[in-house]
């Protein structure tokens, strides 16, 4: 052996991947910890989906048929902790994980070992929040909101779901951090921020959101769990304190909270659609702008979830007309995605489709937002199945939908292969068409009256909880074909070009097509 190459040899004993468990558990690469979040995300995506159908077949029919009430509330509570803090947040941080640095042109994150420890405290936070279901008087019981005194109630699981909050916060917080250095410091030259890919951007903002939010929670429910066993009386009225100040607390993070888990998505269509639509995204920096806008404004909204509270009409009135607001920068949005598409050379496949579908769902959803933000119409709708249906909206199309269309897009990215595009069609369509057959006559049972987060109803909302209950187990068992396209795809299969979509380098559109009769905007150059 020359001495090069011996010398070679060491240098790999001590620092080339260690085999098996050990790469994964001491991982620095960006991409490794991209994939780890992404396979967690995928986990606790059926969990919770789990849950969701315990929720749907206890409401299949009216009367109690299979769950204690109070499993029936734990089930609520978790479901909405898991689809958010252990779905929807862990997913987006992996994709920023795997894509970010290859955005911008940086060889990894900024700081790769915060970023194997910011992943590597999620399973703990939910193997601690799951395990209050084994606990004595069940997991917690009063909501995702943990609205006091309702959640001061719950048995000794109280402190431990705390302290998983706690955890998930952390690695939130870190992971933020981390993407807010990486975009900063570590760009290629010549990549101002006003070139980088729209994901990127939507992911800054999202960044700053949280590190600004995640503390707010965290005190929060630190008071919380000081009035359960130190005293205190944050909470409590008989000790001067206030319940409602509580809810003010939890929505200032709470209002911020929805955005961090859209906005991603947003940067992820807006990858998407220009790709397939073979133009150039219409309008980046009025997208830019509208990202920025709707970050702003969700820290001076978050009262409309409070409206039934008794607050003064002034407060109302504000609150009223701020989320209206929200609305402006949203639709610029949708206007672009729609102006992007106009006269393009599209052709549908998967990621478009899920694009498309997150387009005209999300909208939907974002028009019964715009009912809810107007008071005296939502204290009519207000804890109904109508709320339900909205946030569902917004969160299934938009967030869920999002994450498939990015899996789908980047996946021959990812592992070389090319997925199975027949099947990846059949995943969206059955899921399309269960997934409104479950949410959308919920709008009718909520403007009826049926309230939410009840094991039993009553008698006329009947037939159309039936249909629900039958979409729900129709979506979730869809993701099936899901989790069989991404397996087959990471296992081999027909390989990738380099150039994965036609017209695009397979992160951004860049090739100038020629310009279509009554183009937006001019291509641009290659540079």
């Amino acid at each position: 052996m020359s001495a090069a190459s011996a010398e070679h040899h060491d240098h790999d004993d001590h620092h080339g991947p260690a085999p098996g468990l050990n790469r994964w558990l001491y991982t620095t690469n960006h991409k490794d910890i991209g994939t780890l979040y992404l396979l967690f995300s995928l986990v606790m995506f059926f969990i919770g989906g789990g849950m969701a159908l315990i929720i749907r077949a206890e409401l299949f029919q009216p009367g109690l048929q299979l769950v204690d009430p109070l499993f029936f509330n734990s089930m609520t509570t978790m479901h909405a902790l898991v689809m958010i803090f252990g779905v929807v947040m862990p997913a987006f941080v992996g994709l920023a994980n795997w894509m970010i640095p290859m955005m911008i042109g940086g060889p990894d994150m900024a700081l790769p070992r915060l970023n194997n420890w910011s992943f590597w405290i999620m399973p703990f936070a939910f193997l601690l929040l799951l395990s209050t279901l084994f606990m004595e008087g069940g997991g917690p019981a009063g909501g995702w909101t943990l609205y006091a005194p309702l959640s001061l109630q719950g048995g000794d699981s109280f402190a431990f779901v705390i302290f998983s909050i706690h955890f998930m916060g952390i690695s939130s917080v870190m992971g933020s951090i981390n993407i807010v250095a990486t975009i900063f410091n570590m760009r290629a030259p010549g990549m101002t921020l006003m070139k980088m890919p729209l994901f990127v951007w939507t992911w800054l903002i999202t960044a700053f959101l949280l590190i600004a939010v995640i503390p707010v929670l965290a005190g929060a429910v630190t008071m919380l769990l000081t009035d359960r066993y130190f005293d205190t009386s944050f909470f409590s009225a008989a000790g001067g304190g206030d319940p409602v100040m509580y809810q003010h607390i939890f929505w200032f993070f709470g209002h911020p909270e929805v955005y961090i888990l859209i906005l991603p998505a947003f940067g992820i269509i807006s990858s998407i659609i220009p790709t397939f639509a073979r133009k150039p995204l219409f309008g980046y920096a009025s997208m830019v702008y509208a990202t920025a806008s709707i970050a702003f404004l969700s820290f001076i909204v978050w009262a409309h979830h409070m409206f039934t509270v008794g607050m003064p009409l002034a407060g109302e009135m504000f609150f009223m007309f701020a989320t209206m607001m929200i609305s402006v920068p949203t639709g610029v949005k949708v206007f672009n995605w729609i102006a992007t598409m106009w006269r393009g050379s599209m052709t549908f496949e998967t990621p478009m489709l899920f694009a498309i579908g997150f387009l005209v769902m999300f909208t939907i959803g974002g028009l019964s937002g715009l009912m809810l933000a107007i008071t005296p119409a939502d204290i009519q709708y207000h804890d109904t199945y109508f709320v339900v249906a909205h946030f569902h909206y917004v969160l299934v199309p938009g967030a869920i939908y999002s994450i498939m269309a990015a899996t789908y897009y980047w996946l021959p990215k990812w592992t070389g292969n090319m997925y199975d595009e027949k099947w990846g069609k059949i995943h969206f369509w059955v899921s399309t068409i269960f997934l409104n057959v479950l949410f959308f006559p919920m709008h009718f049972v909520g403007l009826a009256g049926m309230p939410r987060r009840i094991p039993d109803y009553s008698m006329q909302f009947a037939d159309w909880n039936a249909v629900a209950t039958i979409g729900a187990f129709g979506f979730g068992f869809s993701q099936l074909i899901f989790v069989y396209v991404v397996l087959r795809c990471m296992k081999g299969g027909e390989k990738a070009t380099a150039e994965v979509w036609e017209g695009a380098d397979g992160l951004e559109w860049t090739v100038p097509s020629p310009a279509p009769y009554h183009t937006f905007e001019t291509p641009p150059a290659i540079r």
